[in-house]
């Protein structure tokens, strides 16, 4: 594609910005089946093989505040370029790791390169669309980014039954060469704004401090850091839930995940027809109550003592349902405010985001108990939090003046 055919918009763009944006749960929920097997097969504990996850979400972090400034300086191709080629790299470390400590510096690896897809990818989104459609491009990439976790665990699960949990790293080798050839083939440039004083340290200390100072920014961050912590809360423990406590099959554990998934695709593609009509906040808010009630009834089903596939999955599924309209809306009122920071806004949202992910997973892991419980508990607290922020930060005549001033 010649840069002069090159269209932003175009349905083959938003399919490779999809792909981008798909490295993270690609990454995490392809060898979610593998998990309790890795376990024996490095000999070593729960709460260290899930650590792999909590280590991908911890560098996913630290490479978000990367990419955003270097992308606000240098461009958003050469920075997707390069953690497409780094990722990679790193997934063949991951493949041919002996220990489960090489596996964890692969693992960490694989994440900085990963987080270029998703915090260049809602970059060009914003490079190239308003606020409203920024919102509803954010909420269709969604919906179809969905199909990664709805599927991924269901190839997992089969080519961890017919050839081991290696060949999951396999798999996710030859997704990213596919990714980088793309990349470098149909993308062009979209930042018309770059700023030769991003990456200067007093210039990044001002743009991360004005923006963690602004109640339009961290109102909607909070609210989806909160409700991504909850959804890393089932993502890092399913797998020990389901198939050690609930005795589901490792080959079958990708049906169970995909009912999960179903919500989400509901609740992001229902969130991107509603957005142009509803608004950012109406929907934030409808989100927020949602994944706060799913949680609580959750955790409550799970300290009655209820610990069946169906009391699990129907309550996530439908928080996963309220988080997929939460968070894409929350993305886009959080970064739209801010056209000549967006990648560093992109940065600083993905950075906190990903550190609530890789906190609460850490936790999960840390405290679990053989039940359903843990899990559960954690997914509670972090849509009833996330709530909290919604009609403590969001809410308000205040807030809605401040990101008219940014605009």
């Amino acid at each position: 594609m010649s840069a002069a055919k090159f269209d932003p918009r175009s349905f083959p763009v938003a399919v490779l910005l999809t792909a981008l944006v798909a490295f993270g749960p690609m990454s995490t929920d392809l060898y979610l089946p593998s998990l309790p097997d890795m376990t024996r097969a490095f000999d070593t504990s729960v709460s260290m093989v899930q650590l792999t996850l909590s280590v991908f979400a911890a560098g996913f972090a630290f490479g978000m505040l990367v990419y955003g400034p270097l992308s606000d300086r240098f461009g958003r191709r050469p920075l997707l370029i390069g953690g497409a080629a780094l990722y990679v790299a790193a997934s063949v470390v991951c493949m041919v790791a002996p220990s489960i400590e090489a596996l964890l510096v692969g693992r960490f690896l694989q994440a900085i390169g990963a987080c270029a897809g998703p915090v260049i990818g809602r970059a060009v989104v914003r490079d190239v669309y308003d606020r409203t459609e920024a919102a509803r491009m954010l909420s269709y990439m969604a919906s179809a980014m969905a199909l990664a976790p709805a599927v991924a665990p269901m190839i997992g699960g089969a080519l961890h039954a017919g050839f081991g949990w290696r060949a999951n790293f396999v798999a996710l080798t030859v997704f990213g060469i596919a990714v980088t050839v793309a990349t470098w083939a149909m993308l062009r440039e979209t930042n018309a704004h770059r700023d030769p004083l991003a990456t200067r340290p007093s210039r990044l200390a001002a743009n991360f401090g004005y923006l963690l100072k602004s109640r339009v920014f961290m109102g909607h961050t909070l609210c989806v850091a909160l409700g991504f912590a909850g959804l890393f809360s089932f993502i890092s423990g399913s797998s020990f839930v389901v198939i050690d406590v609930l005795g589901v099959d490792p080959q079958y554990f990708g049906f169970a995940f995909m009912a999960v998934v179903v919500g989400y695709i509901t609740g992001a593609f229902g969130g991107g027809r509603l957005s142009g009509r509803l608004g950012i906040e109406r929907l934030l808010a409808f989100g927020s109550l949602v994944a706060a009630l799913a949680g609580v009834a959750a955790a409550g089903l799970a300290w009655a003592g209820v610990e069946t596939v169906v009391a699990v999955i129907l309550p996530v599924s439908i928080y996963f349902f309220g988080a997929a309209v939460l968070m894409p809306n929350g993305t886009a009122g959080a970064i739209s405010p801010f056209p000549r920071m967006a990648g560093t806004a992109s940065s600083l949202l993905g950075f906190l985001q990903m550190g609530a992910g890789a906190l609460t997973g850490w936790l999960v892991g840390l405290l679990h108990d053989g039940t359903t419980r843990v899990m559960t508990t954690s997914m509670a607290l972090c849509g009833v939090a996330a709530l909290l922020c919604f009609v403590l930060l969001v809410r308000g005549g205040g807030h809605r003046a401040e990101a008219a001033a940014a605009e």
